[in-house]
């Protein structure tokens, strides 16, 4: 397969091409570039955008979600502020039973 311009990729894929910059952009699909500066989307660009629309059709996720997985997998410190927000809320949400359940017995 030759390599597509944006326009190309964009009809092939299904995806517009201001979308397509906008993964670009999230870090999502990452087109190789030509000496003068233009995408160019080879058969693994366009794999990723098909499978990027099933991962969407299928389970409903988002593109935003994606690019925050990516975040979390190349950024240690935000993983670790989520990991411990993360923690805080079951801490929460388990304090609430305890006094939940707390409030049964006395009544």
């Amino acid at each position: 397969m030759d390599l597509l311009t944006i326009g190309a990729a964009a009809a092939r894929t299904g995806w517009s091409p201001r979308m397509l910059r906008y993964l670009e952009r999230a870090g999502l699909v990452v087109p190789a570039r030509s000496p003068s500066g233009y995408r160019r989307y080879g058969l693994l660009e366009v794999n990723q955008l098909r499978s990027l629309s099933e991962l969407r059709r299928r389970f409903g996720v988002g593109i935003d979600d994606l690019a925050f997985t990516i975040r979390l997998q190349q950024e240690p410190a935000l993983q670790t502020a989520v990991e411990t927000w993360l923690a805080g809320t079951q801490l929460l949400a388990l304090d609430w039973e305890q006094r939940k359940h707390e409030r049964l017995l006395v009544a």
